[in-house]
């Protein structure tokens, strides 16, 4: 946990070296530790299932064949309508409605995604007007698959600063759109889905107590996926479409959740033995059982759902934390760690105390009224995002250009007629 000391608020009321004085009290300073709650959580996967099977009339492959080298039995594939915004907005939706929170009580939306449809735009903005989150800040963060820990260390930190008190990070990705589909070593491993949790300041003790973040760009060409700022490609790779190394990925990825979770475990002075589970990115079977052999423990301690959803990459740990909690391995007051890796390399690791969140039933005139306010301002983010546009044209129109001082269009034929009469000189 991190207590304050004097680089926050030790110093308060203390006389300055400049001139002698006391500093006044800083507004944004927390007056004691601030504790962050994971306090709403929500997934959305796409309709379609694709399964091994399938995959052998696309690509030369066998069930048994991705059955043994991943754990891989099926994984969800989005349609045209399913994007990561999309997703993205459903998982959120039920995260808040998990919390009991409006969207207007969010401060920051912080989207993990490799796959957005858009640069920019970020995934994190659309999802804001989604949603109706008229106070929210809004980012997307790119880490591969660990951004989804990355956002959570983010958020979390920009919590305990005081400087906001509700967060929602979401996880969300269509892997299926940037596959190669003849590239049998990595279209059998990737799926598309979203998750999200809601974050919340707290005076109580628990929830959110530490990360460790780590990047070694060295192994950049191991997994990527080039994009437009790409000057050339390597032969053998496409524009737009996923490549891996899958033989030192795998070595990577062994050795660093090892090394991650014994890193998050000191830093927080917690111990193997308090952990009562670990919910890892779910990229490969035999990668996680290979960290719990090198971890010396057993591999029931690692939640996994890798077989039916393949790697969801950002988004598998906030889905399997969601189904982990739904089959009752999340319990209240257990220790948790998530812990990713992925491309940049880049790799990340965080301990958590599960809370005890009291779902409400769906009944009863509190929880109608409650429900209701949160549709009524999806309702609302609707209608103001067109309002918004209709404005926007109208002013163009009846105020004209911001500069009528500088119009281009009248300014380039004066400059050819006097560049001709320099000429006729």
């Amino acid at each position: 946990m991190v207590a304050n000391d004097g680089r926050l608020n030790g110093n308060r009321g203390q006389p300055s070296e400049r001139d002698g004085r006391p500093h006044p009290p800083h507004r944004w300073q927390p007056r004691h530790t601030r504790y962050v709650h994971l306090t709403g959580w929500g997934m959305c996967v796409p309709e379609r299932v694709v399964t091994n099977a399938e995959l052998e009339a696309v690509v030369e492959t066998t069930d048994d064949w991705i059955r043994t080298r991943t754990g891989i039995q099926e994984r969800r594939i989005a349609n045209d309508r399913e994007t990561v915004t999309q997703m993205g907005f459903e998982a959120a939706r039920a995260a808040l409605n998990r919390a009991d929170v409006l969207p207007s009580e969010i401060d920051l939306i912080v989207v993990a995604t490799s796959t957005p449809e858009d640069i920019y735009p970020s995934s994190a903005s659309k999802i804001q007007n989604l949603l109706g989150a008229t106070q929210a800040g809004a980012f997307d963060l790119s880490a591969a698959c660990s951004g989804f820990v990355y956002a959570l260390d983010m958020a979390a930190q920009a919590i305990r600063s005081g400087s906001i008190n509700t967060a929602l990070v979401i996880g969300s990705e269509v892997n299926s759109r940037v596959l190669d589909w003849n590239d049998r070593s990595t279209c059998v491993l990737f799926g598309d889905g979203a998750g999200a949790v809601l974050l919340e300041g707290s005076d109580q003790p628990g929830g959110f107590m530490g990360a460790v973040l780590g990047s070694d760009g060295s192994g950049a060409e191991l997994l990527g996926i080039p994009t437009v700022g790409t000057a050339s490609l390597p032969e053998g790779r496409q524009m737009h479409k996923i490549h891996m190394d899958g033989r030192e990925v795998f070595r990577f990825a062994v050795h660093i959740i090892t090394e991650s979770i014994r890193q998050v475990l000191e830093k927080t002075d917690l111990s193997l033995a308090d952990i009562d589970l670990i919910v890892p990115h779910q990229a490969n079977q035999r990668i996680l059982s290979a960290a719990a052999r090198n971890l010396n423990v057993s591999e029931a301690l690692f939640y996994s759902n890798v077989h039916r959803y393949g790697n969801t990459s950002a988004a598998s740990i906030p889905i399997a934390l969601c189904e982990a909690e739904r089959e009752g391995r999340l319990k209240p007051n257990d220790n948790v760690i998530v812990v990713g890796f992925g491309g940049g390399l880049t790799w990340a690791a965080a301990a958590l105390q599960w809370q005890s969140v009291q779902e409400k039933a769906p009944k009863g005139l509190a929880y109608r009224l409650s429900q209701g306010r949160r549709e009524l301002q999806y309702i609302t983010a609707f209608w103001r995002a067109r309002a918004l546009k209709t404005y926007r044209r109208l002013e163009a129109v009846l105020r004209g250009s911001p500069a009528k001082h500088a119009n281009l269009r009248e300014s380039a034929p004066a400059k050819g007629k006097e560049d001709s009469s320099r000429e006729k000189r």
